[in-house]
């Protein structure tokens, strides 16, 4: 399964060459770039770890990427994404988001049914661990 979160995640993986020209493109519009990592990409897990400090007031591609592959030496089995932060009153947020790294083994997620008093069921979705799958 491959998980599809944030801009171009149907997209096949970019290159480290296409990575440079949107993040020269952030940089281009003043956004601040960050990386973060994570091995839990649960849709509403949000709180990923960051890589280092937000890099505010960019003017060097080159450093991004280089805190971009010092993440992913660090990290080469986990979810890495870079961010692209636009402070400008009004916006304050993110405006772009893109996974630049995916483990070898993508487990996925599964739908968990948990039948609870009288006839109330519940419905979790979990991230999936490698191996047989949990659900009976």
């Amino acid at each position: 399964m491959r998980i599809t979160q944030g801009t171009f995640s149907f997209l096949p993986d970019l290159t480290d060459d296409q990575i440079r020209r949107q993040v020269a493109y952030a940089v281009g519009r003043g956004w601040a770039v960050s990386v973060e990592h994570t091995d839990d990409p649960h849709p509403r897990n949000v709180y990923w770890e960051m890589w280092g400090q937000p890099l505010f007031d960019l003017r060097d591609v080159g450093e991004a990427m280089r805190e971009l592959k010092a993440c992913r030496a660090a990290h080469p089995g986990r979810y890495v994404k870079v961010n692209a932060f636009d402070s400008t009153r009004g916006w304050e947020t993110v405006r772009l988001s893109f996974l630049v790294q995916r483990p070898a083994v993508e487990p996925g997620f599964e739908l968990a049914r948990e039948e609870g008093e009288g006839r109330r069921v519940g419905y979790a979705l979990r991230a999936r661990r490698p191996g047989p799958s949990r659900l009976p």
